[in-house]
């Protein structure tokens, strides 16, 4: 008994390299006809804890801080330890271009994790992003998936989790707050005072701080003694010299409130006239949310917090958080959120949800270092799952040429989901409206229209390809579907060059109806070693744009607007020119007007202007009015969303 003990210590302490698969024990579904709603199927089940599942993933005590019984964070410490063992299949799950009620691209990764560790013996684990509260009170509901392939508890999944949201909002307008006291105080105060109050006098001396320091070197000022700077240089250092109009660094808050989206801040007489116009956008649209799920390690969060643009002074030069002495503060309020959190599935398999950029103005995609974890758990023979947000064209695209670029990782397969729903959408089907009831064209077999429909799905199944990724697609059925239809769909795309197109029942049937889309995965990764990025780092960034526009949407021509090709060049000349771009575009059409579906060919692709998130490391490109504040609708989720007082639980989350 003890040399048994012995050895299992030892292995867990050397990262596990014994142990090739999980002793992953799944918890039983007790499927019901018709499906209850999600919360009712969540609460169905009862979730092991979360310290269990850790253990049975191959986590060591220490690594794992738990928050309550039902999620955990855990250590980036985890990769290191494990960093000697191979890497897990990389799969990235993106949909073809949805109709506003989404088209089940997160049940369909849940669904598929639950195939392959609960049923399939396979180590495998999904990554997610974590929702934002504005979909959740707004008209979306909740992201944990739907049916018998969700995030469990879903409450605590679309809620609040461990915080990191809040951290990431509270860091985001520390900075804000500093941005406008520093041209406040540089307004109201001559060169020497506000040198001397930046550099105060303590107990008889001066002394930079270690950031102040940094200063000096960017402006090449080789004096570590204050008191020994020049006035020219005083002033040099002491004056950021911001050019107001230039200032692109939002407050946000994370719920949707449209009146915020264009405000003015320093009204109140003790600002003594100094007000501006400004903005507010959803939390999780911050440069940060984008830096948290881009950054390797704790390091490299601080220096791309650092990096982060906020301003350019008067002389057109960037003005960054560490300009403003922010960057440690940042740090300290995002040193937890850095740690990926785990959750389980309805079956009980594990879960890595961490961070949650918008994937039409940002990236969208959850963090490299939930990948990174999540590869080294699962082994060479594992699976690794993680989503891309909305279509190929956005979540994909950016998933590959900006995340993908900045880890390293190299995906092993595409599975894209689709629906008969949104194929009909695509032939000419009437609006689908959000809160609505569908026409009966799409809940009644209409073949003629997916028939119509189908160059979206081509495209999407091209995009896949165009990164040398093998692509399955899985076709996430509903019950108003038709066999026939449904074949349809299949054979147009192995026709269109997908490796397999499987028909996935996994909202009413768990992991076991989506037991084909496991095995054409399983059998995708195989030898799959094709991967490659769509444009190199040094291309110029017109031809970047060029370059995704037309082979990710089918657009013939990038047209740039007076204003943004005046600020490319300006981005250019800055240094910025060998950064990835990232299109922020509608995720509603191929191209950038909502109104356009199917997959129109040749046409031109309007950038209004460009800006640049120096700590995330990308430039974004608008293409089309994207909101970065959400507005609520007439009847928002808020109307069904209750606290039972006498059982203690959360009610109308759907």
């Amino acid at each position: 008994m003890i040399i048994p003990n012995i050895i299992r210590s030892c292995s867990m302490a050397a990262g596990n390299p014994l142990q090739k698969s999980w002793d992953l024990v799944p918890l039983q579904l007790k499927l019901v006809k018709p499906v209850p709603s999600d919360i009712v199927i969540s609460r169905s089940q009862t979730p092991k804890n979360i310290s269990i599942l850790a253990k049975e993933i191959g986590l060591a005590d220490n690594e794992v801080s738990q928050y309550g019984s039902k999620k955990a964070k855990i250590a980036l410490s985890a990769i290191d330890r494990l960093r000697s063992r191979g890497n897990g299949a990389y799969v990235v799950v993106c949909g073809i271009t949805p109709t506003p009620l989404g088209e089940g691209k997160s049940t369909t990764l849940l669904g598929l994790v639950q195939a392959l560790a609960a049923h399939c013996q396979r180590n495998a684990i999904a990554c997610m992003r974590q929702p934002s509260q504005g979909p959740t009170f707004g008209i979306k509901g909740g992201a944990a998936g739907g049916g018998y392939a969700q995030v469990i508890p879903m409450e605590d999944f679309n809620l609040h989790l461990t915080g990191d949201i809040h951290a990431v909002t509270a860091a985001n307008n520390l900075l804000a707050a500093q941005l406008d006291t520093r041209m406040f105080h540089e307004a109201t105060q001559r060169d020497k005072p506000l040198y001397e109050r930046l550099v105060p006098l303590i107990k008889g001396e001066r002394k930079f701080s270690k950031i102040q320091l940094r200063r000096l070197q960017r402006l090449c000022i080789e004096k570590t003694d204050p008191d020994s700077l020049t006035d020219e240089e005083i002033s040099q250092f002491a004056r950021l010299d911001i050019n107001p109009e230039t200032i692109m660094w939002d407050r946000v808050v994370d719920v949707n409130d449209r009146y915020l989206r264009e405000i003015m801040v320093g009204l109140s007489p003790t600002e003594k006239g100094f007000y501006r116009r400004a903005h507010f956008a959803i939390s999780v649209a911050s440069e940060i949310m984008a830096v948290l799920a881009l950054a390797n390690n704790l390091d490299d969060m601080k220096q791309r917090l650092g990096r982060m643009v906020v301003a350019f002074n008067c002389r057109g030069g960037p003005i960054t958080a560490d300009d403003l002495g922010v960057t440690g503060a940042l740090a300290v309020l995002l040193r937890d959120a850095l740690e990926p959190n785990l959750m389980q599935s309805i079956e009980g398999t594990p879960v890595l949800v961490h961070a949650g950029p918008f994937a039409n103005i940002a990236h969208g995609c959850s963090s490299i270092v939930a990948d990174e974890l999540a590869l080294k758990l699962v082994g060479k023979e594992g699976f690794v799952c993680t989503e891309a947000g909305f279509g190929s064209d956005i979540g994909m695209e950016k998933f590959c040429n900006i995340k993908c670029r900045t880890s390293g990782l190299r995906p092993n397969a595409m599975v894209l989901v689709a629906t008969v729903r949104a194929l009909k959408m695509h032939g000419g089907g009437p609006p689908v409206t959000p809160g609505a009831p569908l026409n009966k064209q799409y809940t009644e077999e209409n073949l003629d229209l997916i028939k119509k429909g189908l160059p979206n799905l081509e495209q999407h199944i091209s995009n896949g390809q165009k990164f040398g990724m093998p692509v399955i697609v899985a076709i996430n059925c509903f019950s108003t579907d038709s066999e026939a239809e449904h074949e349809m769909v299949r054979e147009a795309a192995v026709k269109a060059g997908a490796v397999d197109a499987v028909v996935c029942s996994h909202w009413s049937k768990g992991g076991s109806g989506c037991l084909n889309l496991a095995d054409a995965v399983i059998r995708a990764c195989e030898n799959s070693e094709n991967f490659h990025l769509l444009y190199e780092d040094d291309m110029p960034l017109l031809d970047k744009l060029y370059t995704v526009a037309q082979n990710m949407y089918g657009a013939g021509r990038v047209e740039l607007t007076p204003e943004a090709q005046k600020t490319l060049e300006k981005l250019t000349d800055a240094g910025f020119g060998t950064l990835p771009v990232c299109m922020s575009k509608t995720q509603l059409s191929l191209t950038g007007d909502a109104k356009i579906k199917g997959a129109p060919k040749d046409f031109t692709l309007t950038v209004q202007n460009l800006y640049v998130s120096a700590g995330a490391g990308f430039v974004v490109a608008m293409c089309g009015e994207i909101s970065k504040m959400p507005g609520l609708p007439t009847r928002p989720c808020i109307y069904d969303i209750d606290l039972n007082t006498e059982t203690g639980e959360i009610e109308g989350l759907f």
